[in-house]
C-alpha cells in the first residue's frame, strides 16, 4: 500500500501546474485536512515547499534537488511495487549491494540507488568517481534465467536505451563507445557495468550498473578527470531534475529488459547502435591481452563483438572483449 506522502506527491504532480484542494487530498486518503497538513509539514522537512492559494488548494513550489525515494516513486508511471527501489546515502558499490540482496533472496527486479559510493568501480576494476555531487549511481537487479549465450548484447542494448533516454530527456544526444562508455564529444558522461552469477547453464542473478554524471558543475571534477569527464547539466546548460530523470530511467530500463527477454530488441538494436556508435569508421586500436590490433572500426556483429577492419583492407576482425582506443588519423 502506498504511503500517505507518496499519494500526496503523486496527486500534486498529476495536477501540475494547477492546484489540488486539501479536502480532495483528504477524501483521496481517507483522512482529515489537518492530517493532510501534518503530512505536508513532514515533506517540508525533506526539502519540499508548497504554495497555498485560498479556495484553490496546494501545489508544489519547490522540490528537493537531491535524490528522494518517495518523489522518484511518485514520478513513476507504473506502480512502484513493480520495480521497487532502495535509496542509500552511502554504499561501497550499488552493484555489490544489489548482488548481496539477490544472494539473500530478495525478489527481483529491484533497483539500488546511492547518493555516494565509497568503492564505485567500472569495467576492468577501474575506480569510478562517486561523490555526493548530484550524480546518479544505480544498479538494477534481475533473475533472467537465460543461457549465457543469450546475454552477449545485453550491455550494448541497455546502453543504447540509456542514450535514447538522455536524448529525449535532455535534447542532447550522447554517443556510446564500445562496450560501455557514454560520451559527449569524447568526454565521458557515464559508464555501465553488467555482472552475473551463473548456475549450471543459466544466468541466475544479473546486475546492470550505471554511473551517470547528472549535475556535477564544470569546475567540480578532480584534476585527473577535468579534461575527460562531463555532466548532462553541462550539456544542457542547467541542472536536471534528478528525481524525474531517475524515474524515467527506471521505466526505460524496465521496458528494455522486457524487450530483451522476449527477443523484441532484435528488430531495432542494429539501428540504435549505429545511431549512437562513436567508433564506427574511426581509426582504433584494440588491446587484448598482449595483442594490439589497429584498424578501422566497423560496428558490431549480432553477438556484440566489435568489428575492426584492417587499415589496408580485408575482412574485419571480431573482438568479443578488449580495450579500445581511438587513434589519431594519419
Amino acid at each position: 500500500m502506498p504511503s500517505t506522502e507518496l499519494v500526496i506527491l503523486r496527486e500534486l504532480l498529476a495536477r501540475e501546474p494547477g492546484y489540488l484542494s486539501g479536502a480532495a487530498l483528504g477524501t483521496k486518503l481517507g483522512i482529515s485536512r489537518v492530517a493532510v497538513w501534518q503530512h505536508m509539514e513532514k515533506l517540508r522537512t525533506q526539502g519540499f515547499e508548497f504554495e497555498a492559494a485560498h479556495a484553490r488548494g496546494y501545489r508544489l513550489a519547490r522540490r528537493p534537488a537531491a535524490l528522494h525515494a518517495t518523489f522518484i516513486a511518485a514520478h513513476l508511471k507504473g506502480r512502484p511495487r513493480d520495480f521497487p527501489l532502495t535509496l542509500l546515502d552511502e554504499v561501497d558499490s550499488t552493484n555489490d549491494e544489489a548482488a548481496r540482496q539477490l544472494a539473500a533472496g530478495r525478489p527481483a527486479p529491484f533497483v539500488i540507488l546511492a547518493r555516494r559510493q565509497t568503492r564505485g568501480r567500472g569495467r576492468l576494476g577501474r575506480v569510478w568517481h562517486s561523490e555526493a555531487n548530484g550524480n546518479l549511481y544505480a544498479s538494477f537487479a534481475f533473475r533472467p534465467q537465460l543461457p549465457p549465450t543469450r546475454m552477449a548484447t545485453f550491455t550494448l542494448w541497455m546502453g543504447v536505451n540509456v542514450c535514447e533516454l538522455i536524448a529525449n530527456f535532455c535534447h542532447a544526444t550522447p554517443g556510446i563507445k564500445w562496450p560501455n562508455d557514454l560520451l559527449f564529444d569524447g568526454r565521458k558522461a557515464g559508464g555501465m557495468l553488467t555482472e552475473a552469477r551463473i548456475d549450471a547453464d543459466q544466468i541466475r542473478d544479473l546486475v546492470f550498473g550505471l554511473g551517470l554524471n547528472l549535475n556535477s558543475p564544470a569546475g567540480a571534477w578532480p584534476a585527473a578527470l577535468a579534461r575527460h569527464a562531463v555532466s548532462l547539466a553541462e550539456q544542457t546548460a542547467g541542472p536536471l531534475d534528478a528525481n524525474r530523470f531517475t524515474a524515467a530511467l527506471i521505466g526505460r530500463v524496465q521496458l528494455a529488459y522486457t524487450q530483451f527477454l522476449e527477443g523484441e530488441h532484435l528488430a531495432t538494436f542494429a539501428d540504435l547502435w549505429n545511431r549512437h556508435d562513436v567508433l564506427r569508421g574511426q581509426p582504433v586500436a584494440v588491446l587484448q591481452g598482449g595483442r594490439r590490433f589497429a584498424g578501422i572500426a566497423a560496428g558490431v556483429d549480432d553477438a556484440g563483438c566489435l568489428l575492426v577492419r584492417p587499415a589496408g583492407g580485408g575482412r574485419p576482425q571480431r573482438f568479443p572483449a578488449g580495450e579500445v582506443t581511438l587513434e589519431k588519423s594519419a
